[in-house]
């Protein structure tokens, strides 16, 4: 019998994303198995065929669809190791122009999509021997912003998921934990680092003076569910170039 350990199954929600694809083929690369998930089906599709993962079609704030996407996993594979949530968005409005409708899809998107992460994920790695998740913040939940008051108020409710989730199923050897980037360059954040003026307010505000790449989170992420960092729960990891945390550089 062979001695080397089997391959981690790892689920990734929001894989198609800019952070979740730099992770997919980071774990890939890695050797993992992996089932992804995202509301796309054909960038889905061609992202798993890419690195040779399963696809499955999810909206992460529809709680049943994610049940569905862990049963899958687990009836493929046996079990789930490890599960990532970069589902997520970004809005960037003052509370008196925030719509019903636009607060109620920031929380959908960030919140709920990390609960019901958080639900499903646990329910199966209780029963395996544990497992490890890993969810998105921001760097805005811990660092008042302007125009961040819907974002900041949902991404700080999966700071304070993580951190009771971790409590509660330390026990059953189930580790959460999450990242706070500061402004990744993605798809998702174009809008401001395709402006010249913008691109260089927010390169003032981190520390190092450069924005992030999904990689440098991605990275984050595949070590809080890497199965070796079994001694690694409850913790916010600020991948933010220092923003939450450090006083930006004075010029001269």
């Amino acid at each position: 019998m062979s001695d080397t350990p089997a391959a981690p199954v790892h689920v990734i929600l929001g894989a198609t994303g800019g952070i979740g694809s730099a992770l997919t083929r980071q774990l890939a690369a890695e050797g993992a198995t992996l089932v992804l998930a995202a509301r796309d089906a054909a960038r889905l599709e061609a992202l798993a065929g890419e690195v040779g993962a399963t696809a499955v079609p999810t909206d992460a704030t529809d709680s049943a669809a994610v049940e569905a996407l862990f049963d899958r996993a687990v009836e493929q594979h046996g079990r789930v190791d490890g599960a990532v949530n970069c589902v997520g968005s970004l809005l960037l409005k003052p509370a008196h122009r925030t719509t019903d409708e636009e607060w109620r899809a920031v929380l959908a998107t960030n919140l709920d999509s990390a609960f019901h992460t958080v639900r499903a994920a646990t329910a199966r790695m209780q029963r395996s021997g544990g497992g490890a998740i890993a969810l998105t913040s921001t760097v805005a939940a811990r660092l008042g912003m302007n125009h961040h008051e819907a974002i900041a108020a949902a991404k700080g409710g999966v700071i304070g998921l993580t951190l009771s989730a971790a409590a509660s199923y330390a026990g059953k050897q189930v580790r959460v934990n999450c990242v706070a980037p500061g402004l990744i360059e993605t798809p998702l954040t174009e809008r401001l680092t395709s402006n010249e003026t913008s691109r260089k307010v927010s390169e003032g505000m981190h520390p190092l003076g450069h924005l992030g790449a999904p990689e440098d989170v991605a990275r984050a992420l595949a070590w809080l569910v890497d199965p070796r960092q079994s001694f690694v729960t409850g913790q916010v990891l600020g991948v933010d170039g220092g923003m939450g945390s450090v006083q930006p550089r004075r010029s001269g």
